[in-house]
């Protein structure tokens, strides 16, 4: 199957401000990639690309002061097929570990393992360790959690998303990522596409957000927002929470005037 996916994003700068974009398509979907991303802006300003600590491809800009949109568009293939499934999958000793998986056992902006620790050996450290204990993990988060746009809040960390029961699926994210840090099980933040494929279309359409967990030597796809296997998620950005992989990073103060993403099922390109 195919999926076209993009955004177009409309703001107003009151001055000239930089700007830092994580919202190109993974690198490990180049192959896949049938229709490449077009990228464009208006007015029309240079772009450079770098890559962060985590090797997400990064676009800096200087968006000019007044009205200012940023547009992407592209066509990838895909499987079909839903998340993969690996109920066998074990947890790995934390001195077995990688070295580069040590970083998403540790708090960080959002996700705070000191305030949540006791809380998390509380509910799950009696349980069964690997893939069962994940699940448990965002079977609670699942349940706990309120899914509420209207009480979307930039700020919220995973401890105050616990104890006020309401968020947004990077709210889902950072709880459920927490609990697994808690338990020593590595746990990074992921964003990027997942559109409303095999399953009731949901209006608007955002970027979404999900986990990735290291178990058995591999990262593996958990979502607690939706908590079912989905199909044809295109992943942007990788970090510990959100703080490392904002959609736009805004050097300056400006105002979001349009917000428009889209993630479908598509026609074989021409």
């Amino acid at each position: 199957m195919f999926i076209r996916c993009g955004y177009e994003i409309r703001l107003e700068c009151q001055q000239p401000t930089a700007l830092v974009c994580l919202m190109s398509i993974e690198d490990a979907r180049a192959a896949d990639i049938r229709m490449p991303e077009t990228f464009s802006t208006s007015p029309d300003v240079s772009t450079l690309l770098y890559r962060d600590l985590f090797g997400n491809r990064c676009r800096r800009m200087m968006a000019p002061a007044g009205e200012f949109t940023i547009r992407s568009d592209a066509t990838v293939s895909d499987s079909g097929r839903t998340d993969w499934i690996r109920r066998g999958a074990r947890e790995m000793p934390v001195e077995t570990l990688p070295d580069g998986c040590l970083v998403f056992l540790m708090g960080s902006r959002y996700c705070e393992t000191d305030h949540l620790s006791q809380t998390a050996w509380d509910l799950f450290g009696s349980l069964p360790p690997g893939w069962q204990r994940v699940q448990a993990i965002c079977d609670f988060v699942h349940h706990h959690l309120q899914f509420d746009y209207m009480q979307a809040r930039a700020t919220r960390t995973a401890f105050e998303a616990y104890n006020e029961r309401v968020g947004v699926c990077r709210d889902f994210a950072h709880l459920a990522l927490t609990f697994c840090r808690c338990l020593n099980i590595p746990a990074r933040y992921v964003n990027g596409y997942l559109g409303d494929i095999g399953v009731p279309v949901v209006d608007p359409m955002d970027f979404s957000a999900w986990i990735k967990v290291f178990l058995d030597g591999e990262w593996h796809t958990f979502d607690p927002r939706n908590n079912t296997p989905r199909i044809g998620r295109v992943v942007v950005a990788r970090g510990r929470d959100a703080a490392d992989i904002p959609l736009i990073n805004s050097f300056g103060p400006h105002l979001l005037k349009e917000f428009r993403v889209w993630a479908h099922e598509d026609r074989i390109p021409a």
